[in-house]
């Protein structure tokens, strides 16, 4: 009896010992990547139109803030017997005015003008002078061409006409005497310099290359798209063109278009790519009527692999008895093809070798491997240890969480440019709208680092420039 006890233990040990150890480890060959290169990648172009309108009002608005008090000063009386000094008296007026098919800018100045007239006489040697203060009154009116050079929208101003609110003249010796013979001569001395005033404060009120540069550094920040995903959404600028200015009732409106690349990053923060000093406006007849914009959603492996890695948390492939789990997913290339590396648990122990084509899924939005198979030395080792692995049933259970879904940054990447295209204000008075179409999936490449998936998009945007101080 003592024996059959004994004898009963020992086989009930054996048997423990021998499930203990059905979980096998497999010792497999690591099919080494190809040699490692920089990641470089060819861009495709996008163009986003940007029709700009500015309101005249906002023009008026910003020459009067420019142009403010003394406007012309003639300090020496010895050369016509006059002393002027010109100011702006009231707030300037400007609007449109058609000349024949073309619109022009028109400008209407109030001025206040202090005179000091001399008067007298120098003979023989015998001088005698006096002099006489007066001020006046006058309406200026100044009319413009508009067109826009090295950045600038340029005035070409001329004085249209000056109309007197009173008849300039001067009381001597108890007369009034009209001097209108003395100041109008005088009025075409000063003249080019009030035309002059106007241009420079047009000019000034809508210098916007420091606008438009600011703009387009911050564009070019790349922006987060997904926290979760790590991707960034960069912009590249690389050049502008601009159409000429055109003045039509109470605006001026000009097109502007960004060349650019775009791109989706997927890892850690990219870097800015962005030189305002290389930037460089060039002119054009006409602008394309929409934006097209080619994505390049970049995928490091080192990244995907550790996102498909949680696409295996918590789930276990079985066959009858036989169980394992995927504790960790890592992916290179290698001639071509994408290898899937999954270190596994459970009834096999080890880490197994997968190889397939990158393909992607219109309607879910991932990217999957296509053709996915063990590698042939894998395949080997699991037929002669672990066949029920190596049959095709795991493998599809697999494959089924070998995906990489971007619909996610696809979604939240729109929703984000969707954000600077509705009524969207980068500063006081300067209004973004648009459209934008679902994106469209291009085609995917493999380089030495990085998945790329190519995306293509479209839609309209406009900027408004309304009640900018």
């Amino acid at each position: 009896m003592k024996y059959l006890i004994i004898t009963s233990f020992v086989l009930l040990a054996i048997v423990v010992l021998s499930s203990c150890s059905t979980a096998k480890k497999i010792e497999t060959i690591k099919p080494e990547p190809s040699a490692a290169a920089p990641l470089v990648y060819e861009t495709a172009t996008s163009f986003v139109k940007l029709p700009v309108t500015i309101r005249l009002k906002d023009i008026e608005k910003q020459t009067n803030k420019l142009l403010q008090g003394l406007i012309y000063n003639d300090s020496i009386i010895k050369d016509d017997d006059l002393l002027m000094k010109v100011w702006k008296q009231a707030p300037i007026k400007i609007e449109s005015e058609k000349e024949g098919s073309v619109y022009k800018i028109k400008t209407t100045l109030p001025l206040k003008i202090n005179a000091t007239y001399r008067y007298g006489f120098d003979k023989m040697g015998i001088q005698f002078y006096d002099t006489k203060e007066f001020n006046l009154n006058a309406i200026v009116v100044l009319v413009s061409d508009v067109h826009l050079t090295n950045w600038q929208l340029q005035a070409k101003t001329v004085l249209k006409s000056l109309d007197w609110v009173e008849s300039p003249s001067v009381s001597i010796a108890g007369k009034n005497l009209p001097i209108t013979y003395i100041v109008n001569p005088t009025i075409r001395l000063f003249k080019s310099k009030i035309e002059k005033s106007i241009d420079t404060a047009i000019q000034e009120s809508l210098n916007f290359k420091p606008q438009v540069l600011d703009a387009l550094d911050k564009i070019a920040t790349p922006l987060e798209m997904s926290e979760a995903y790590s991707s960034w959404f960069r912009i590249v600028p690389i050049e502008l063109y601009v159409t000429d200015a055109q003045l039509k009732k109470e605006e001026i409106s000009l097109d502007m278009g960004l060349k650019c690349a775009m791109e989706t990053v997927v890892g850690n923060e990219p870097e800015k790519k962005f030189d305002r000093s290389k930037i460089l406006l060039k002119p054009v007849a006409k602008m394309p009527d929409k934006i097209t914009a080619n994505l390049i959603a970049v995928s490091s492996y080192e990244d995907a692999s550790r996102i498909m890695t949680k696409n295996f948390q918590g789930q276990e492939f079985s066959d009858g008895t036989r169980k394992v789990k995927v504790n960790e997913v890592q992916l290179w290339h290698k001639n071509g093809k994408m290898i899937v590396a999954l270190t596994i648990q459970g009834s096999i122990n080890g880490k197994i070798y997968l190889a397939g084509f990158p393909q992607y899924n219109t309607e879910t939005k991932e990217i999957y491997f296509d053709k996915l198979d063990y590698v042939l030395e894998t395949k080997n080792v699991l037929h002669r240890s672990a066949n029920w692995l190596a049959q095709g049933f795991i493998l599809r259970k697999i494959q089924e969480s070998c995906r990489y879904s971007i619909q996610p940054n696809l979604t939240e990447g729109k929703q984000n440019v969707m954000s600077y295209l509705s009524n969207y204000s980068p500063m006081k008075g300067v209004y973004v709208n648009g459209t934008l179409s679902d994106f469209e999936f291009q085609k995917i490449e493999l380089t030495e680092k990085a998945i790329l998936a190519f995306i293509q998009t479209s839609g309209q945007m406009d900027i408004k420039i309304d009640g900018m101080e």
